[in-house]
């Protein structure tokens, strides 16, 4: 039967799913039996599956990284969570040379079937060290899945999808989602290697691409340019790496215009990516507009309310842009 969850508590949903099902599942990371460091996600995890599966670890990321690769390698699948993607750094050369380039340095005679959960946190004064969004640095990484749920049934499907795939996946999600309704099925065990971007909203006028929270924001815009007279057609992209633009190229043949909103930075970023990739599959002919994209300000996050308020993007700055774009030509 259907059931009404938030995105946090779909989150647990999954990880329910997986400790019920896989005795080779496990969670492993800091603060996982508290709300402070992972919200609504785990709770009492623990004490439906013991502190031998869900074990708050010390404060030390790239010990946790290393334990949790090796436990893989051995035929576990573990679920390495980072409360915060910015300190997750620390664990950069694990996930990059060892989990990313394991299967292809061993002829894929070994797979690391290792989940490594990562949660951005942003806003309430946490500054820049405690803020940033750095899907486009690891999606960068060949070897290295990474998924961006953006809606409460993909919170809990693509970490289940990502805990079954035999590659290591960075499952990011957003803490700004967390308190996202919807009601959902029962879980599903989807294929990681046959997702892609997937049609949130059809439109005929302008294509909006965006991943995780900017995909909550597209969605709100559509529905205040749709009174304006504007259909926008909104496509959540889900996977980043490897990244299918298929979907994405089809629509804007049809919409012939592009609008891309992430929520990390222009420089290298998933937003150039994707209307580079689009654009060197399209003639020139079939825009209507030049494609733009909507990013964070190429500075650190401030730690003032006041300047938090012009360094993060909103619905509204969405719903200009288009209406910009339109109106130019």
């Amino acid at each position: 039967m259907p059931k009404t969850l938030s995105y946090g508590q779909a989150i647990r949903d999954g990880f329910q799913y997986l400790l019920s099902n896989y005795q080779e599942v496990f969670a492993f990371g800091q603060g996982l039996w508290s709300p402070w460091y992972v919200g609504n996600s785990m709770t009492d995890l623990e004490k439906e599956f013991g502190k031998d599966r869900v074990i708050d670890s010390p404060v030390s990321e790239l010990a946790v990284t290393g334990a949790a690769i090796g436990a893989s390698l051995q035929g576990y699948r573990p679920i390495v969570v980072h409360p915060r993607v910015d300190f997750m750094l620390y664990a950069a050369d694990t996930i990059i040379n060892q989990a990313a380039k394991w299967s292809y340095m061993f002829s894929g005679q070994a797979h690391p079937a290792v989940t490594i959960r990562a949660i951005v946190n942003r806003g309430g004064e946490q500054g820049a060290q405690h803020s940033q969004a750095l899907h486009s640095l690891f999606a960068h990484i060949p070897g290295l899945r990474v998924v961006m749920p953006a809606t409460v049934a993909d919170a809990r499907d693509l970490l289940i999808a990502s805990v079954l795939c035999d590659d290591p996946v960075l499952y990011i999600d957003d803490r700004w989602l967390y308190e996202q309704q919807a009601e959902v099925d029962s879980p599903q065990e989807l294929s990681l290697a046959n997702l892609g971007p997937e049609i949130r909203r059809e439109g005929q006028d302008i294509t909006l691409v965006a991943a995780s929270y900017s995909l909550a924001l597209c969605l709100q815009a559509a529905e205040k340019l749709q009174h304006e007279g504007i259909q926008a057609e909104v496509i959540d992209l889900r996977v980043i790496n490897p990244l299918n633009l298929s979907k994405i190229t089809k629509s804007v043949q049809k919409t012939r215009r592009l609008y891309v909103v992430d929520g990390g930075w222009s420089n290298c970023g998933l937003a150039g990516e994707i209307i580079a990739g689009v654009c060197e599959e399209l003639e020139p002919g079939v825009w209507r507009a030049r494609p733009k994209r909507l990013t964070l300000p190429d500075i650190p996050a401030p730690t003032s309310p006041i300047l938090e308020k012009s360094y993060y993007h909103t619905v509204d700055d969405i719903v200009t842009g288009v209406k910009e774009m339109i109106m130019a030509e």
